[in-house]
């Protein structure tokens, strides 16, 4: 019998070693990003910018931000995941210069809609290819675990301590200096994932990958019917967040103007929601490992956050400017949003011969909600109001929980081909801990 060398705390953690300063990177990078995210809607409402027309903006945004997702999983199949990343921080900077140095100065509503439509191309590409570096890198049997710290790191900064950064200069620097800060961070964090990782697996195309061009970005698509799981998994990855996306629009106007809260106490209120969400992430990273990720999927994410969507608008509505009871359903949402954590684990486990493909796919479902989320508001705000928004959101999610039932595995724990593949890979099926033993079929 020989003893193995002791794991490091990272590993025991779940990270994988070699992607450890990727994660702090994407940490720093979504802090900058989600700098705005509590606050630029009523900003530019304040700069003369109609509310139907931020909307439109936050919409376009959103449509390049999910071109941008959907592109870095082809991309990263054919470039390797590095290069996807510094493509993305490098759009992220340039448009973010243009915004602030022609856009905002002129109050130009189509210099507005240029440089910050563009610059949506620029976190996805850089945050979802890190998604497809850690995929690749990672284990099946912690591969759950291991993304929820990027779930951790990407909602830790968009809009959790994002919004905490901005609480706190806003009072300090005003509104426009405060932009100009978020692209420091964006900067120091892209700088930090890209020159100190050193994981090969960064700067070449994933084992397995023999298409070209052309069919990996036609398999990208057609891998929404090829596989239909696939496709229904992408379908859920889109209501996940598009609630998150539209409440960056209307939830300022709405917990400011009509609840009744100042705009300092909705950031600090917007910043817990995330906090709650980002260690959410972990649990339900770990949770998804063990309990199922199909399971917790269905009903920590669809049915929970049926519930809290309603909750987080009738309770402060009910209540008023109740900074406590606000806190705690804003608490609630956070948290329930993280059960969709596992879709990240399980969508491109559904597709093993094609994963990069089935993360395109993925990531197209989450970059589709930035423009979803807002494009709902756009659309209903005005007949329904705030209300019939929540309403809408709140039956998307009552439908990802039906969905989410269909999004079995090709090894369902419990069958004797789930029992063969586990003990070829050495590994453990959905719902299976690592190393014990598949339940009786």
């Amino acid at each position: 019998m020989t003893n193995s060398p002791p794991r490091s705390l990272i590993t025991r953690l779940g990270i994988p070693p070699t992607l450890a300063w990727g994660y702090l990177g994407l940490l720093l990078f979504m802090i900058g990003d989600g700098v705005e995210s509590g606050y630029l809607s009523p900003y530019l409402i304040d700069q003369g910018i109609s509310e139907s027309r931020v909307a439109l903006l936050f919409t376009v945004y959103g449509i390049a931000a999910g071109l941008a997702a959907w592109l870095s999983g082809v991309l990263s199949d054919l470039w390797g995941p590095r290069r996807v990343m510094w493509t993305g921080l490098a759009i992220w900077a340039a448009f973010q210069l243009f915004f602030l140095l022609a856009a905002i100065p002129l109050t130009s509503y189509p210099l507005m809609m240029l440089a910050y439509g563009l610059r949506g191309l620029g976190y996805p590409l850089f945050a979802y290819g890190f998604l497809v570096w850690v995929a690749g890198v990672t284990p099946r049997a912690r591969l759950g675990t291991a993304m929820g710290w990027f779930w951790f790191a990407f909602t830790g900064g968009l809009p959790t301590l994002g919004s905490l950064v901005a609480g706190g200069l806003i009072p300090q620097i005003g509104s426009y200096a405060t932009l100009w800060a978020a692209l420091v961070l964006v900067a120091a964090g892209g700088l930090i994932a890209l020159l100190l990782v050193r994981d090969d697996h960064g700067a070449r195309r994933p084992r397995g990958t023999g298409e070209g061009p052309v069919a990996t970005l036609a398999g990208s698509i057609t891998i929404l019917w090829r596989n239909p799981r696939v496709g229904v998994g992408s379908v859920v990855r889109v209501i996940n967040t598009a609630s998150q996306f539209g409440f960056f629009v209307i939830m300022p106007i709405h917990f400011t103007r009509t609840v009744g809260f100042s705009l300092t106490q909705w950031l600090h209120l917007l910043s817990a929601m995330f906090a709650t969400n980002i260690f959410a992430n972990l649990l339900f990273g770990v949770l998804g490992d063990r309990f199922g990720w199909r399971r917790t999927i269905a009903w920590f994410g669809g049915a929970g956050c049926t519930l809290s969507t309603l909750l987080l608008f009738y309770v402060p509505d009910a209540a008023g400017p109740n900074f406590p009871l606000a806190l705690l359903v804003a608490a609630f949402y956070g948290a329930t949003l993280a059960g969709y954590v596992p879709l990240s684990a399980l969508v491109p486990t559904l597709e093993p011969k094609h994963q990069g493909q089935a993360l395109a796919a993925l990531n197209l479902g989450a970059g589709a909600s930035t423009f979803v989320g807002p494009a709902v508001v756009a659309a209903f705000v005005g007949p329904l109001g705030v209300e019939g928004v929540v309403w809408i959101f709140a039956g998307m999610y009552a439908v990802s929980c039906v969905l989410a039932h269909f999004l079995k595995l090709p090894d369902e724990p419990g069958t004797a081909d789930a029992q063969d593949a586990a003990a070829q890979r050495g590994d453990a099926p959905e719902g299976t801990a690592a190393g014990a033993a598949p339940a009786p079929a």
